[in-house]
């Protein structure tokens, strides 16, 4: 599995694996074209023999420079359970670090496990706070929408912690 910037013509998977996925909220096919343009610094995708297999999209606050926001993070059905996640986790970390950025956030709605354990997964492994507040009521979204927890992870260090024996 290869990790690297994601690029406009991948915008058409990012799509499909978020519809597909029956889980995450669907953007149009449009904004993707634009993650994969505008925000392809802040993000990843995971490529198996040239495929995207999975993906994270990621923004630097405009009033917090110091922070990544991931706003979107799935991967393929196919290779779901195989650690894909994490390691597009990671790779995106260590290239946001150089650029000052020392804190990631994201939401979570609270009936979704599976995102809890990754994010809690990455603040163990990089050895840094996790914080969770309240950030948008369920009420504030004019569709049937669950709340979304704020998940703050940081500071994190300059360099990523290396394993004994690695």
């Amino acid at each position: 599995m290869e990790i690297d910037t994601p690029v406009v013509a991948d915008g058409p998977e990012l799509y499909r694996i978020t519809r597909d996925s029956a889980v995450l909220d669907v953007n149009s096919s449009y904004a993707y074209l634009l993650w994969c343009r505008d925000f392809a610094q802040t993000s990843a995708v995971a490529r198996i023999d040239g495929a995207v297999v999975g993906f994270v999209t990621g923004y630097i606050r405009p009033d917090a420079p110091d922070t990544l926001v991931v706003w979107q993070i799935a991967v393929d059905a196919s290779q779901r359970g195989g650690g894909v996640a994490g390691r597009l986790l990671g790779h995106l970390v260590d290239r946001v670090l150089p650029r000052g950025v020392r804190y990631l956030e994201t939401t979570i709605t609270a009936d979704n496990a599976a995102s809890i354990n990754l994010f809690a997964a990455l603040a163990r492994k990089r050895a840094a706070n996790l914080a969770r507040s309240e950030l948008f009521a369920a009420e504030l979204f004019p569709n049937a929408h669950l709340g979304e927890d704020l998940y703050r992870i940081g500071p994190f260090a300059v360099a990523p912690a290396v394993a004994a024996g690695s």
